[in-house]
């Protein structure tokens, strides 16, 4: 911080030597965005600013519910594929299908909703042909795994009659 400014001192003259000052002193080097633009300069203003920076600097997107359903159906074989079981891959469907009813049944926002629910036989059977040949490639041929004989239990304490 500074001094106070003098009472007989104009304040133009007063900020003006505490500027030539800090930088004489050097307080002005390696200063971070030093030489680059003034972000938004010359744009209009934005009510909205610091929404989207705060969009841009987390990179998150936004888009309309209608849409983001829409893109979640086009994705959904690419997101059953990372699953590891049948039962997996039907949980992501009967999600994805009990959000497009609700939004089909209440209307959201955005442009309007254009996808169905789908079938989850159908999505299993696309996973099971697109796995299939990876599990084919990793062990030479998908066996079934031998089983393990039941086990018996160790403590056999006396019947009570």
């Amino acid at each position: 911080m500074t001094e106070r400014k003098p009472a007989g001192m104009p304040f133009e003259t007063w900020v003006d030597r505490a500027i030539r000052e800090a930088d004489e002193r050097g307080e002005f080097t390696d200063l971070p965005g030093a030489g680059k633009p003034i972000p938004g300069a010359g744009q209009p203003d934005d009510e909205l600013w610091w929404v989207k920076a705060k969009l841009r600097r987390e990179k998150l997107t936004f888009i309309p519910p209608s849409l983001a359903l829409r893109k979640d159906v086009e994705e959904i074989h690419d997101r059953a594929a990372q699953q590891c079981g049948e039962a997996d891959v039907r949980r992501l469907v009967d999600d994805l299908n009990a959000r497009i009813r609700i939004a089909i049944r209440t209307g959201i926002a955005g442009p309007a909703i254009t996808v169905m629910p789908l079938d989850p036989d159908q999505v299993v059977a696309t996973w099971r042909e697109r796995r299939t040949p990876a599990a084919d490639a990793t062990t030479g041929t998908a066996e079934p795994r031998p089983t393990q004989p039941a086990r018996q239990r160790w403590f056999r304490g006396r019947r009570r009659s």
